[in-house]
């Protein structure tokens, strides 16, 4: 028997060895012999043997039969995944019924409708002809808005009496132009604009649908409009630069982005000098306590800067387990977990818990973070008036039927105006009409309660009845980053599948190490939170007797002083400023034009002095006039 070579063997068998990169082995067909002869050994010369076997070579990777493909493998398109993110989408239609007129122009078919769902027919106006483009304009306010059509009137206002904000006001106009190609004006931000207006705006832009068959029409001249082509020719950045303009024309110092040498508690150091700072989230001075300090430089002596991957994969450390364990104990929950960022926390969590056919109901002052988790999760949103018990109870008893979850979304304590959320009201609204809750406490955690628990140690109510408790690691546990705590079950199940953990690297040892530090020592000197209510309240006190309007907020560290004007407050700021005082200004757009403020973080570091000090030269200031 012919005996072959190892190579001649490969060969037999349909294999060729490496290969280039992108090359793939094609083999014999079943029953077709070879047709590449194999040199048997010692039959030639050592030259000869040689020359055959590089014929040999060149015959296995050129001939039929076991031959290499020389084009590029393309890429296997896996099927997608289940974390996969979802899009904006516009209210589900079965969410609002589907016996009604077919609309002009309509949008792109809905999903099938949900079990359950309820018909309603379209509005008198629209039936009675008050408008062609009155179908399509009540339809997205009822979008939007989350009303039946029923309930909507031509004669209201979206403002007013819809409780339409600047964000959902955008989403309207950019729904109706999808609609009605071209509609678009700056009426739509109008205090006083109403459905009626709105529906003789939009009738101009009503046109008939596209003959089948003929070319759509092309707009005439460029292709595209060149300020879209670059992000610095952007409308909004030169708007952004006219209000930026506003801000350094005004005569006082710009307030922001201010460099800071060194840690912030109750005083800090800028080009030398030293201020009196109520600008910082340091609520119990961890932030630079010599324990934390000692904790991050362990962290990073032994496990480094980075995790420097997902903790799903090999980005998971003993020091981060703990840490969760111990905000579980501090929570009063059965688990938590540690994400790397408090703004993407919300976004994440919210855009995974609900979505198409879903609601959130959320407080009109709920932080951005909230609004970008509703944007990316495709639910419908409705914001109800701040702290309005009464409002959020008719939003539930109106919608809660019409959607598939609805999750309501409070913060336990709201860093514009220093108050506290009702919480044991919302926690009965919920279980009244079978609502999910989630609660923020970036603010609260670590600062409210009689040892730092929050507004469930506030409330004494039954942490079980929040479905979720989110929080931040930047300001009382002195670190960066998030949580999100609750039951076990929960928080498995988001462990293994909410996007913005499972796709993200890890909590750095440093920022664990830091928080897990804090922790401790809010349980070891339980002092700092009652030396932190007592300058709170010190400061309101001494800010009510001079006059100053501090609002309605109390049980929180933070102390608004609001002046109305925004020149006003961004003078007073800057005189404080010169007096040695840092406090925040805020101002439009960030709240409403005439509810411009100063906003005072209180520490548990700041001396009895130093709180008299600040009040006394804010008194003066306002009296002053901030010029």
């Amino acid at each position: 028997m012919t005996r072959l070579t190892a190579a001649a063997e490969a060969v037999a068998a349909g294999r060729t060895g490496g290969l280039g990169p992108g090359q793939a082995v094609g083999t014999v067909p079943p029953g077709e012999p070879h047709e590449v002869a194999v040199p048997v050994p010692g039959a030639l010369s050592a030259e000869a043997r040689g020359a055959a076997l590089r014929r040999l070579a060149e015959r296995v990777v050129t001939e039929p039969g076991v031959r290499p493909v020389m084009e590029r493998t393309p890429p296997c398109t896996l099927p997608p995944s289940p974390l996969a993110p979802r899009h904006h989408w516009v209210v589900d239609e079965s969410a609002r019924g589907a016996d009604r007129p077919a609309p002009v122009n309509p949008p792109a078919p809905m999903p099938e409708p949900m079990p359950g769902a309820v018909s309603e027919p379209m509005p008198e106006a629209a039936r009675a002809g008050s408008g062609a483009a009155a179908p399509i304009v009540l339809e997205e306010v009822s979008r939007v808005g989350v009303f039946p059509l029923t309930d909507l009137d031509e004669r209201m206002e979206l403002v007013t009496d819809l409780g339409f904000d600047s964000l959902m006001l955008q989403e309207l106009e950019t729904n109706i132009a999808k609609r009605l190609p071209g509609f678009g004006t700056e009426e739509v931000f109008s205090p006083g604009l109403t459905v009626e207006r709105l529906i003789a705006l939009a009738g101009p832009h009503l046109t008939q649908p596209s003959v089948p068959g003929e070319p759509l029409p092309r707009r005439a001249g460029a292709e595209w409009d060149t300020q879209t082509a670059c992000v610095d020719d952007f409308p909004e950045v030169r708007r952004f630069e006219d209000h930026l303009g506003t801000i350094v024309g005004s005569g006082a110092d710009f307030p922001y982005f201010r460099v800071h040498q060194g840690t912030i508690r109750d005083t800090t150091v800028i080009d030398g000098r030293t201020y009196l700072s109520f600008g910082s989230y340091n609520y119990l001075g961890l932030s630079g306590h010599p324990v934390v300090d000692e904790a991050v430089h362990r962290a990073v002596d032994r496990y480094g800067t980075s995790v420097s991957a997902s903790r799903v994969l090999s980005g998971e450390r003993e020091l981060t387990v703990r840490l969760e364990r111990a905000l579980a104990d501090f929570l009063g929950v059965e688990d938590c977990l540690a994400l790397v960022s408090g703004h993407a926390t919300n976004v994440t969590a919210i855009g995974h818990l609900v979505g198409e056919g879903d609601l959130v109901v959320h407080d009109a002052l709920a932080h951005d973070s909230i609004l970008q988790g509703c944007a990316l999760s495709g639910a419908a949103r409705r914001p109800f008036p701040h702290n309005d018990i009464g409002r959020l109870e008719h939003m539930l008893r109106l919608n809660r039927s019409r959607f598939r979850r609805v999750l309501i979304v409070v913060e336990g304590a709201y860093s514009m105006d220093g108050d506290l959320v009702d919480l044991p009201a919302v926690v009965e609204l919920k279980r009244r009409h079978g609502a999910l809750l989630m609660v923020d406490e970036a603010h609260s955690i670590g600062t409210v309660g009689d040892r730092g628990r929050g507004v469930g140690e506030f409330f004494g109510v039954d942490r079980s009845d929040v479905d979720v408790w989110m929080g931040t690691l930047s300001k009382a546990f002195a670190g960066c980053g998030g949580y999100l705590g609750g039951s076990a079950r929960m928080v498995r199940w988001l462990r293994h599948t909410l996007p913005g953990f499972v796709y993200s690297v890890g909590l750095t040892p440093a920022n664990a190490a830091a928080a897990l530090a804090a922790t401790e020592l809010i349980d070891a000197e339980p002092h700092r939170v009652r030396t932190l209510r007592r300058n709170a309240e010190l400061f309101r006190d001494l800010a009510a007797s001079a006059g100053l309007a501090t609002g309605a907020g109390a049980h929180t560290p933070i102390v608004p002083c609001l002046l109305g004007d925004s020149a006003r407050t961004l003078h007073v700021a800057d005189r404080l400023f010169d007096r040695g005082v840092i406090a925040d200004p805020i101002f439009h757009p960030a709240v409403e034009e005439g509810l411009a403020r100063l906003r005072f973080f209180v520490t548990s570091e700041h001396r009895e002095e130093d709180i008299r000090r600040a009040v006394s030269a804010l008194a003066e200031e306002v009296a002053a006039g901030g010029g």
